[in-house]
């Protein structure tokens, strides 16, 4: 019988080793969890205003029963950015003096579905009733905390649209905005140009230190602003099963294809076992030897194992195949037979009308027109079905139209009934028209696919209990070493690799490669961990995690592994346009080429709105210069995003007057329309924030 738990066993040494650890474990949860260590009953405070930790744990709470798969971390995180976001807009009411009439208040109400769109609460013609609605309170009083509630979220809700009307109409362009759009797209200069390229130096000739980045950080401090964080390096010692192991439960599954001779303690003789051959009942025989219980479906050929799907497809009905590879099983098969047309593949075009839910409507249209305009698609597919692709592409009303109403490959019963029955009971090139709730379909089936059933006895290859106990032997040994000497050189020791370390901030779940791994982020923000402190963790389904503190940044900027692709290349074109600009010595734009190995070049009639330069890419800066240079005046060296240059302004022309500049300052209001987006994180950027989280093991 296939082992579905194994129970390890550790030698009396081990036990007594876990014993220890866990009680030190226990110990020190207390003293530096939320029980004798909490410093704070509020899990954090904004601009002084406290969030109390039960309100907070209860509303937390509520999520995480509301959204299916979502973790406590999770939660607390969404949570925490509500009410963060509430804390500071509601201060803003206040200085504001919003204040939300009854009417408006019933206007978001009917807008909550649950309210809006309750029959409860709606007239004999469907539509919501405001009477009905505070009856319904007046007579069930035991709903005033739903009611007080809904009220609540729909006040803020309310002055949050005020306060929103208010900001897009406080974002105004001026008429001088207006005009300087104009004449930034219609004013044109002409000039010729020298360009030493950052290119043309090495990458490896001009090296960017670690001190380099930070003080670039913290001259642009806004940009880099970060919350404490951890670089937290590790190595993985996974839990995989060895050769040998690979080897024993291969042996073990051929076993299982001849049968086997057992001694029966009631008779006193041997029996002999059926194997999977010879077996009179398949099903049982699978359901008790493999890991993967029987499964009845006819599955196609290309979702077979790409490597034996030739071989597994066309056995015949009691033959068998196997062992393979498949995942990480080893498996052996045997065919219990064929059927036709498992899998089709069909296309169509959906021709839907007013009541439907079909979105991207491409027509607007009554049952009646849907089913006529059906009905003379089909008569143009059956005289001419090469003609479907196009029309699908042109009338249909499905996503699938972009792929000429192509549905790929799909089973029994994975569409809505009148369409999958047309389907599978009609053949290859069957063209025809049916109707669902979406509305009005021709069908052309373009093809089947046949399947095989299999009784398939899968068993794992996983690590047997002496490789994960020298696993864990190993894992231990190493974190004791890794906690008394350099972590690298006891890696090295040891025949392991560290992994690239993980920058990690307080409340992220994810931990490098290893995805959600919120037990080893939380360790390394604990009290007491500090630099060097080593832990060894065990991953389920992966391994063994020894982590090590590599560094703790309290600087309020990104970790400089994260900031450096950002700000690595910036600095290198800053370094190389001081050397080139050594070069750009000489009174006229042929010698400064010569100089820089370059050429001159021209740009023609190029505007600020279009600073592009003929194969160079944008370059504002260089373009700017030439405007403000008199006629035949030659520019400074001036550094763009792709070189350093020297322009000499050939010609300047000057955007004719204009008296009306509507046009300009409808362009600029657009731009500006997402302005009020940036309100929040601008009003959590001026704030005092305090997150206690951490305190109470979120």
């Amino acid at each position: 019988m296939a082992v579905l738990q194994k129970i390890r066993q550790r030698s009396l040494l081990l036990i007594l080793v876990i014993g220890f650890c866990l009680l030190a474990f226990i110990i020190g949860d207390i003293f530096n969890s939320g029980g004798f260590n909490s410093t704070s009953k509020d899990v954090g405070s904004i601009d002084g205003k406290d969030i109390s930790f039960e309100d907070f744990r209860v509303k937390v709470s509520n999520v995480e029963k509301s959204s299916q798969g979502i973790t406590s971390t999770e939660a607390a995180n969404r949570i925490w950015d509500q009410e963060v976001s509430i804390a500071l807009l509601t201060t803003e009411f206040e200085k504001l003096g919003l204040r939300v009439g009854e009417k408006h208040l019933l206007e978001v109400l009917k807008a909550d579905q649950n309210i809006g769109g309750n029959p409860l609460f709606s007239n004999a013609a469907g539509v919501f009733d405001v009477n009905k609605f505070k009856e319904y309170f007046k007579a069930n009083p035991e709903q005033a905390q739903f009611l007080k509630d809904r009220e609540k979220d729909a006040d803020l809700n309310a002055k949050y649209q005020l306060y929103n009307t208010m900001i897009k109409a406080g974002v105004y362009t001026t008429q001088s905005e207006g005009k300087m759009k104009y004449e930034m797209e219609a004013n044109k200069v002409s000039f010729a140009y020298v360009a030493g390229l950052y290119s043309t130096i090495k990458d490896s000739d001009v090296k960017i230190t670690d001190s380099e980045i930070v003080d670039y950080m913290k001259k642009n401090e806004k940009k880099f602003k970060a919350e404490e964080s951890r670089e937290v390096e590790y190595v993985l010692i996974e839990d995989k099963p060895s050769k040998a192991d690979e080897t024993e439960i291969k042996s073990k599954i051929i076993a299982l294809l001849s049968g086997s001779v057992v001694y029966n303690q009631s008779t006193g003789k041997n029996d002999t076992l059926a194997g999977f051959k010879t077996t009179n009942n398949t099903i049982d025989f699978v359901n008790s030897n493999s890991d993967v219980p029987y499964d009845s479906t006819y599955i196609a050929k290309k979702d077979l194992p790409a490597v034996d799907a030739d071989q597994l497809f066309n056995l015949a009905p009691g033959a068998v195949y196997g062992p393979y590879i498949f995942g990480n099983y080893y498996c052996i098969s045997k065919s219990m037979g064929m059927k036709s047309g498992v899998n089709a593949k069909a296309s169509h075009i959906l021709i839907s009308y007013e009541g439907t839910q079909v979105p991207n409507k491409k027509e607007k249209r009554t049952k009646e027109e849907a089913k006529a305009k059906a009905e003379s698609i089909l008569a143009q597919v059956t005289a001419n079905p090469d003609s479907f692709l196009m029309l699908a592409f042109t009338a249909s009303d499905d996503s699938s139209s972009q792929q000429g109403g192509d549905l790929g490959y799909f089973g029994p019963n994975q569409m809505v009934k009148p369409f999958n029955d047309f389907v599978f009971n009609n053949g290859i090139g069957k063209i025809g028209l049916v109707e669902t709730p979406f509305g009005f379909h021709i069908i052309k089936v373009t093809d089947k696919q046949d399947g095989i059933r299999l009784a398939t006895v899968a068993q794992k290859i996983e690590a047997s209990e002496a490789t994960s106990d020298k696993m864990f032997t190993q894992a231990t040994k190493f974190e004791m070493e890794a906690a008394d000497k350099d972590f690298n050189k006891a890696a090295k020791d040891n025949g392991l690799t560290v992994a690239p370390a993980a920058s990690v901030k307080g409340m992220d779940e994810n931990f490098g490669s290893l995805g959600k791994q919120r037990n080893i982020v939380r360790w390394a923000f604990e009290s007491g961990v500090k630099v060097g402190s080593v832990k060894r963790f065990e991953v389920a389904n992966v391994g063994h995690v020894i982590a090590k503190i590599k560094s703790i940044d309290k600087s309020g900027l990104v970790a400089v592994s994260e900031a450096r692709p950002f700000v690595e290349q910036i600095l290198k074109n800053k370094k190389k346009a001081e050397l080139i600009k050594v070069k750009m010595s000489g009174t006229s734009l042929e010698t400064i080429a010569k100089a820089v190995g370059g050429t001159v070049q021209q740009a023609t009639d190029l505007t600020m709105e279009n600073a592009m330069l003929p194969n160079v890419g944008p370059e504002p800066k260089v373009v700017g210069n030439a405007f403000a240079l008199a006629a035949n005046k030659m520019s400074a060296p001036i550094e763009g995003n792709t070189g350093v240059y020297v322009v000499k302004n050939l010609s300047t022309i000057k955007a004719p007057a204009i008296k009306d500049f509507k046009p300009y300052v409808a362009k600029l209001d657009a731009q500006k329309a997402g302005e009020v987006n940036r309100v929040i994180p601008a009003l959590k950027g001026n704030a005092k924030i305090e997150d206690n989280r951490q305190q109470f093991n979120y």
